[in-house]
């Protein structure tokens, strides 16, 4: 009744039953092609499952392999915290940072924003490839930039202790650009009254930044902070190129520990499914956090 009110306030004077009519195409698409995958993923996590024998049901057996008795998956999690923190963090500073030095208008900061929204047009695979030979310890662009420079070369991506950092700098050098283009449009979008009152009443640029421009951009850091988690967690292609997930565990993440398991180690369907429901749960959680405690801490016009 509620919905049938709205529309007629709205001027909307045809059958109740079009609207609804209207949306039922992208509603079967979401149930077919989101839901009910998601749906199927927690079911087969109950099961020994392989696609080639019969389920059989054995309740929370592959949770807890998962999470007490297999260790890698613990390491794969750890990995994925650690590289989804690091991006989204060095992502929405440079953002910022970037869009307050790139605000003013001129052909020298146009052609930077377009400079650098041009890696975020190039598929992450062929970024991955080109970044490989970037960290390639023989024949690498940065290695032999060190013995130019006489200082000792770096091992990269087959080092344990630097590979992951490699894929969090290939992560931020791709979406910086389009991130950056976000913040920029937020900032050109606060009033000029608000800043030309803050420059006549001689307010330093920290404050400034801290007590107006910071609140101004909110909404649009919140949707940043959301975007970039979720993307991060979902991470794969980046290190199925270049390091699928090694040196050791090193880089093993999520995702490509769920797709090892899925098509690799015996097609064990079940538990691979067990380690995508425990990533759609985490997602689930910081979603929900996000909304209900950070959410508060935005500022909408």
């Amino acid at each position: 009744m509620k919905a049938r009110r709205r529309l007629q306030d709205e001027g909307y004077a045809g059958p109740r039953w079009v609207p609804y009519l209207m949306v039922a195409p992208a509603m079967a698409f979401l149930l077919v092609f989101t839901f009910y995958p998601l749906a199927n993923l927690v079911y087969l996590s109950f099961f020994r499952y392989n696609l080639i024998s019969d389920k059989v049901f054995i309740g929370l057996t592959n949770y807890r392999n998962l999470l007490f008795v297999k260790k890698d998956f613990l390491q794969a999690l750890e990995n994925t915290v650690v590289y989804s923190f690091a991006v989204v963090f060095f992502t929405i500073l440079l953002a910022i940072l970037f869009a307050l030095w790139l605000e003013k208008d001129s052909w020298f900061n146009r052609f930077v924003q377009k400079s650098m929204f041009t890696p975020y047009l190039i598929a992450m695979v062929s970024t991955a490839y080109i970044w490989s030979w970037i960290f390639d310890v023989d024949a690498g662009l940065l290695n032999a930039a060190l013995n130019f420079f006489k200082l000792t070369p770096l091992r990269w991506l087959n080092d344990s202790s630097l590979a992951i950092w490699c894929i969090v700098i290939v992560s931020v050098w791709k979406s910086l650009g389009y991130y950056l283009l976000i913040v920029l449009a937020s900032l050109k979008s606060i009033p000029r009254e608000i800043m030309e009152a803050a420059e006549l009443d001689n307010t330093p640029w920290l404050r400034k930044f801290i007590r107006i421009i910071l609140p101004m951009i909110s909404p649009q850091i919140f949707f940043l902070l959301i975007t970039i988690t979720i993307s991060s967690f979902k991470v794969f292609d980046s290190v199925q190129v270049m390091t699928t997930g090694g040196p050791g565990n090193a880089t093993d993440v999520l995702v490509t520990y769920v797709h090892r398991y899925a098509f690799q180690m015996n097609m064990r369907v079940g538990y691979a499914s067990a380690a995508g429901s425990i990533l759609l749960g985490i997602l689930m959680i910081l979603t929900v956090f996000y909304f209900r405690f950070l959410g508060r801490k935005v500022h909408y016009q």
